[in-house]
This record gives structure tokens, C-alpha cells and sequence, in this order.
């Protein structure tokens, strides 16, 4: 076999393969001696065919398989002594010229053909007791916890019907229907037939809920109010609207008092049990939180400690996979680029470098649980498909059944596990500093986090 280097430009590598015809002869020869074992052919016995007839029958055919075999060992071949690895499946060209291809077949002419791929490129890890990491820590105050218990109190403790005549208050649960307006025109996502809403609560714009307090069911009224200017939806931010609102019911809280009777409803001994389990929970979503941002810290360094170019082919693949699901939701929103504050290409650049930060950060990520031994235990692979059925309450056997049958897909749940480990393994070498905040900072921190994030939805 010749191999002959006609490009290296970068990490793009293309050869100029030969497999000389009496290489393919030979392996022709094995392949009809491996068929004359197996073939049953009319008027002769079972092992008994003459090679000189199988090869009338099978030679093509034969000699088919035989360049598809020559062509894959010669090119993984190639590849492990020049010491490289593709980062994608290597390109080949075959002669585009049917008659020199006919000649190859009849075992008359040597095998030329041309091989394109993009090398996997050598990764020189950075020193990471250099990096310096923030790790949040929230101390929650009492008044926050009293806060949470109360809230929890309220939406358990249940609503009942006010009645006809019943009027709007603070802490009431209302059903109403609305139509908002800007200019006197109704927009995307500001009507809504029958919605929900708990007055105080905060989940509606600023100064709608006040709006409602003294109104009653059936009763209709214009509700004003202006889009904050740091609004998700760019197209309505800082704008003035009107919301033509009906109530639809009005239930207020049941009497009852936050007392060891309700908490025993829970199953647990007495308020202060209620209380502890509600600080617990607090804790444990800080604390998830927190792991999360410090991650996102280490991601950071690792992406700005290593500069290396990165394979085209994986970047596009990545690119197209984080575009398909960008348009998806976008589409399947009704919506467009523009009602999100941008366009179409400066939407695709944005995800285009976020594609190849994810591939570069993959490379570094697999170099560094490689150096280091770090891997994913059949256990806790075990338990991420544990944890990925139970997402799917109804579906366990199906979802389970999928997995099972795609090894690509459970081998795909080891991927964040693995990132994970090699993370903490990060952690334990960087220089963390304790940073008192709030739940809220935290909270304001990981939404800035999620920039290069592309969840499964892309929200708006």
C-alpha cells in the first residue's frame, strides 16, 4: 500500500491512497477459498465447488466486499502509523471514473483513492492549581425560612370558593381571562381564555396583581401597566399595555392555623419538624446552586486556560443539533428571531461559538479524565438511568425498553457524569474562597451563568 500526503493544513489532512492490484488478488483468493466452504450451488456437493466457478458467480460481488475491507484496514492502518486520530469519520473518494472502476473489479488495475479528515488535535493541559474559583455560601436567615414555611402553608393548607359576591384580597387564588394590548393591538403571549394566579405572589408583571385587589367574580376591568425594561421578551420590554381582565372565581385560603395538627398531616411530628424540612430543602437548593456555579467557574478557566484549534466537523455537528432545537422552539412558539431582540444570523454566530466552546471544552474535559483515571462506574452509570427513567412517571418500561436497545443512547448517559467527576477532580486542585451571599445573589449568579447554556427548550 502507498500512501502519499497531498494536504496538511491545519487539523485538515487528505491522502493519496494505492492498494495495488495483486494485494486485492490475494485478498480475493481468501475470500472465494472462504466462500468455497459455505456455498451451495446447483450439480455440485456441499464444499466441492471448483474456484474458478464460484468466482463466475461471486467475483463481483466478492471483489466488492473485498474493496470495502481493503479500504476501511488500509485507512485505520494508515491512520495508526502516522499516529493520528479523526476526529469524525475520514472521507473517502473512489476513482469517479466508472471504466477504471470496472477495471479494479476485474482485478486488472491497482485501487487508487483519496482520504479527507480532520485530525483530533494534541491538547497541552493547562496548570489548574492556578484556578481561582468563587464558591457561593448562603447562610439562610430565619425571616426567610418563616417566609417559605408560610408559603407552603398557604398553597397546602388549600382555597375554597368565595362565592359570587366574593371580592378580591391579598393571598386570594384567582381564575380570570384576559386580553392585553400595546397601541391598541393585541400581542403574542397576552391573552389567555382561563389562567391562574395567586394575588401577592409576584408572578404576574409588576402592578397587575395590586389591580385586582376589590374586584369581583364576573366583574371585567382594564388593568395597565408597563413591561419591565430588563423583560425576557425584548420585543415587549419597556412598553405600556392594557389588559382587558375578567375574573372567572375567586377562592380565598382555608381558615386553619400553621400548627402540629398540619404538620402531622404531613407525616412529620410537629412544626418545628415542618420547619427543619423546609430549611433542609432550602439548603440542598443552595447548595446544588452553588455546585453549579462553581462549575460554570471552572468551565470558564478551562475554556480561557486552553486555545487550541478545534475539528470543523465536530463544531458543525455540534452547531447543528443546538440550532435544530433553537428552531424548533422558536417555531413551535409562534414567535421569531426578532421578537427575541435579534436576528436569524447574529442568533447563528452566537450558537456557533457556543458550539465550539463545547467541543473544545469536550476535548479538554476527555484529556483530563484520561491523564488522570477518572471514570464512570457501572453503578452510577446504573443510576443515571435509574434517575432518567423516573423522569417519565407512566412511561418507566418504555423509556427503559429504549435504552436498552440503544447502546448509543445509554452510553450518552455517562457523558455528564463523566464531566461531572472530572469537575470535581478540578475543584479539589483549585484555590476556592468562601463567598457569603444571599439565596437571591445565587440565584442572579446562575442566571447569568446560563449564557452558554443550550437547555433542552431555549427559552425565551
Amino acid at each position: 500500500m502507498q500512501v502519499k500526503e497531498t494536504l496538511n493544513e491545519g487539523l485538515k489532512r487528505k491522502l493519496a491512497v494505492v492498494i495495488p492490484a495483486t494485494d486485492l488478488a490475494t485478498r480475493l483468493d481468501a475470500k472465494i477459498e472462504d466462500l468455497q466452504g459455505k456455498a451451495v450451488i446447483k450439480g455440485f456437493r456441499p464444499g466441492k465447488v471448483p474456484a474458478s466457478h464460484i468466482k463466475k458467480v461471486y467475483g463481483r460481488s466478492a471483489m466488492s466486499e473485498v474493496l470495502e475491507e481493503a479500504i476501511n484496514s488500509g485507512v485505520s492502518q494508515t491512520l495508526e502509523e502516522r499516529s493520528e486520530r479523526a476526529a469524525a469519520q475520514p472521507k473517502v473518494d473512489l476513482p469517479e471514473d466508472q471504466a477504471e472502476l470496472n477495471r479494479v473489479l476485474d482485478g486488472a488495475a491497482d485501487l487508487a483513492f483519496d482520504v479527507s479528515y480532520e485530525v483530533l488535535p494534541a491538547v497541552k493541559l493547562m496548570d489548574f492549581k492556578g484556578i481561582k474559583v468563587d464558591k457561593p455560601v448562603v447562610e439562610i436567615a430565619d425571616a426567610e425560612v418563616d417566609k417559605e414555611l408560610n408559603r407552603f402553608f398557604t398553597q397546602n393548607k388549600g382555597y375554597e370558593d368565595k362565592g359570587d359576591e366574593g371580592v378580591v384580597e391579598q393571598g386570594d387564588h384567582l381564575g380570570l381571562s384576559f386580553v392585553g394590548t400595546i397601541d391598541g393591538k393585541p400581542f403574542d403571549g397576552g391573552t389567555s381564555d382561563h389562567a391562574h394566579l395567586t394575588v401577592g405572589s409576584g408572578e404576574f408583571i409588576p402592578g397587575f396583581e395590586e389591580q385586582l385587589v376589590g374586584m369581583k367574580k364576573g366583574e371585567t376591568k382594564d388593568v395597565k401597566v408597563t413591561f419591565p425594561a430588563d423583560y425576557g421578551q425584548k420585543s415587549l420590554a419597556g412598553k405600556d399595555a392594557v389588559f382587558a381582565t375578567t375574573i372567572l372565581h375567586v377562592d380565598g385560603p382555608r381558615q386553619g392555623e400553621l400548627d402540629d395538627e398540619f404538620a402531622k398531616k404531613l407525616g412529620l411530628e410537629n412544626v418545628d419538624g415542618l420547619r427543619e424540612a423546609i430549611k433542609s430543602q432550602m439548603d440542598a437548593a443552595n447548595a446544588s446552586m452553588a455546585r453549579q456555579h462553581v462549575k460554570r467557574q471552572i468551565l470558564d478557566a478551562l475554556d480561557e486556560g486552553h486555545k487550541f484549534d478545534v475539528p470543523e466537523q465536530l463544531v458543525e455537528a455540534e452547531f447543528n443539533t443546538i440550532w435544530q432545537r433553537v428552531v424548533h422552539e422558536v417555531e413551535h412558539h409562534g414567535r421569531s428571531f426578532e421578537d427575541e431582540g435579534t436576528t436569524e444570523e447574529a442568533a447563528k454566530e452566537q450558537y456557533r461559538k457556543i458550539a465550539e466552546r463545547r467541543v473544545r471544552l469536550g476535548l479538554v474535559v476527555a484529556e483530563i479524565g484520561n491523564e488522570n483515571k477518572v471514570e464512570v462506574t457501572d453503578d452510577e452509570h446504573q443510576q443515571a438511568l435509574i434517575a432518567e427513567v423516573r423522569r417519565f412517571p407512566g412511561q418507566e418500561q418504555q423509556v427503559y425498553d429504549y435504552y436498552r436497545k440503544n447502546p448509543a443512547a445509554l452510553a450518552s448517559l455517562r457523558a455528564p457524569i463523566f464531566e461531572n467527576k472530572v469537575v470535581d477532580f478540578i475543584a479539589e486542585q483549585a484555590k476556592q474562597t468562601d463567598k457569603k451571599m444571599s439565596g437571591e445573589e445565587l440565584g442572579k449568579l446562575i442566571q447569568a451563568d446560563d449564557e452558554y447554556d443550550v437547555p433542552e427548550e431555549h427559552h425565551h
